[in-house]
């Protein structure tokens, strides 16, 4: 009988909640943005190479542990319904997170995968495991937070990251103290902002409340990291991944190569916002038949529409993306060619319905199908890094352009073919999903 009175009011909320997220994400992708192509005015292309590596090894390795904030945003949310906090196993599912990044860093200490990723430097690699266990951390106090509907102080968090690697960054340029090695430190020192929020983070949590075992938590948290760590492999995790497994070639090239990619990826920037709208989209079509018959032509003709846009961006990038690298990134960077911009852009924009049609087969459930999709673009683009000939440029821009091709292929077969009335919609209060 108060519906009517509390619905404006609700409204208001809702909008004041999605405007202060909106805006900490767009200062915090746009702070994350201007640091990237500051490094590449600071550094010289062959540097710029071993940093971007690092770059996409230490923001990989956040990507991947970001379903933590999604669990433990679950986990909170759960909590404050019955009028309780998180308990254990919110501890636990850090504890996965930090173990996880703690071993994959340590494997970076290998001396033969040391060298051809960091050119033998291991303080690289002992920045990468702070920052990635600190990334572990920060991913939990931001679920905590949003969980228990602490906008402002996850707001502030958000913002707070990049802003701490912007500070540090301006210190170290105004000192002229800048190398590889202390602007690396300046991006890991951004995954410890979580501790000026340590205090109203702790109020959240409750280590004497049980709840789901080490079983449990380790198969919900190892399938949601192994998705996350595919998708990172081809997005923020690329620079790495060429690394890896296409070292050598001209160290200027490839450097050059790497500032192009950083530049063609922002379309990219802003699918996060996007691809959380879409999740409700699908689910309110998917309750009937004629809006599931709807959803497959909206899918359909949208994927269309970016294929052409992305053809169209190829023709742009070939013809103006050289001079575009030169302006951004400085005239060190002037060995850009054409093709290549235009094959990363070309991946660039395919990536974008990649991730939106991805986002549906979360709305139905079906996580399955989404591990399956990234294992295709991660392992067309491995066995292309692998088995092309010619130099690295040119194994690195064929095996972008393509994989998400053929991903964006089989995503649009699982997303049209018919679905199960039972994967229709989300069925599960748990945040389990099944396909």
């Amino acid at each position: 009988m108060s519906t009517e009175v509390e619905t404006p009011a609700a409204a208001r909320s809702g909008r004041t909640t999605a405007g202060s997220l909106g805006g900490s994400l767009i200062v915090s992708i746009g702070l994350g943005y201007v640091l990237t192509v500051a490094c590449q005015r600071l550094l010289p292309p062959h540097e710029y190479v071993v940093f971007l590596t690092y770059w996409g090894l230490v923001m990989g390795l956040g990507s991947t542990l970001s379903p933590l904030e999604q669990e433990l945003s679950r986990q909170s949310a759960v909590a404050a319904l019955a009028g309780g906090k998180a308990g254990r196993p919110a501890l636990r599912a850090v504890a996965v997170g930090v173990v996880v990044a703690a071993a994959f860093s340590l494997c970076l200490l290998i001396p033969p995968v040391n060298e051809r990723l960091f050119d033998g430097d291991w303080s690289l690699a002992l920045v990468v495991l702070a920052g990635g266990v600190a990334f572990a951390c920060q991913f939990g106090a931001r679920g905590l937070l949003i969980g228990q509907h602490k906008v402002k102080a996850f707001s502030l968090l958000v913002v707070a990251e990049p802003t701490v690697r912007a500070l540090i960054l301006g210190v170290l340029f105004v000192s002229v103290a800048y190398n590889i090695t202390s602007l690396a430190i300046a991006v890991a020192a951004g995954s410890f902002a979580w501790l000026l929020f340590a205090k109203p983070v702790r109020q959240l949590l409750d280590p004497h409340v049980e709840g789901d075992g080490w079983g449990v938590t380790n198969r919900r948290m190892g399938m949601l990291l192994v998705g996350a760590a595919l998708t990172a492999a081809v997005i923020t995790g690329y620079p790495a991944l060429v690394g890896l497994l296409a070292p050598g070639g001209d160290r200027d090239q490839v450097g050059a190569l790497f500032a192009a990619l950083v530049i063609a990826r922002l379309p990219l920037t802003l699918i996060g916002p996007v691809q959380s709208l879409a999740v409700p989209f699908v689910v309110r079509l998917s309750v009937t038949e004629e809006g599931r018959h709807r959803l497959r032509r909206v899918l359909a003709l949208g994927t269309v529409a970016a294929l052409v846009l992305a053809a169209l961006g190829a023709l742009v990038g070939m013809w103006l993306g050289p001079w575009a690298v030169r302006f951004v990134s400085g005239p060190r960077y002037d060995q850009v060619q054409g093709w290549w911009v235009a094959g990363l852009v070309w991946s660039s924009v395919l990536l974008v319905p990649m991730q939106l049609l991805t986002a549906v087969l979360v709305a139905r459930t079906q996580a399955k199908l989404v591990l399956v999709t990234w294992a295709v673009v991660t392992g067309t683009a491995s066995l292309l890094l692998v088995l092309l000939p010619g130099d690295t440029v040119f194994r690195a821009v064929v095996a972008l352009a393509a994989a998400p091709t053929l991903g964006l292929a089989v995503v649009l077969a699982f997303v049209l073919r018919r679905a199960p009335e039972s994967a229709a919609v989300t069925t599960s209060d748990t945040g389990e999903t099944s396909s």
